[in-house]
């Protein structure tokens, strides 16, 4: 039995309407909606969204829920930068999660 995700992006209108080029769910938020961003967010995962991609703005205020679901297998958290460009947290955790797999940080 194959099982088809769908793939959603949450973020800024600016930074993630060009996904929707691609065929993805796109979910314009604003940065201090963090209340409203963390039931998207929730109701992508009910819904079943294999992976969600965030920007790391709005990731920014949703740390619990982000925690939350990496003890997930789905939905898979992918942070991006906005558009306004990075602020370095989704760089942390692939480098903390790459880490924990091979046991040293190879990527520095």
């Amino acid at each position: 039995m194959i099982i088809m995700y769908k793939i959603g992006v949450v973020g800024d209108k600016d930074s993630i309407l060009c996904f929707k080029a691609f065929g993805f769910d796109v979910y314009p938020v604003s940065e201090f909606e963090t209340e409203e961003n963390r039931k998207i967010i929730d109701k992508l995962a009910r819904e079943g969204y294999g992976i969600i991609f965030l920007t790391e703005q709005i990731a920014h205020s949703l740390s619990e829920t982000i925690d939350r679901y990496n003890k997930e297998l789905t939905p898979a958290i992918i942070l991006i930068p906005s558009n306004a460009g990075s602020l370095g947290i989704g760089l942390n955790r692939i480098r903390d999660n790459v880490e924990k797999a091979v046991g040293i940080n190879i990527l520095d």
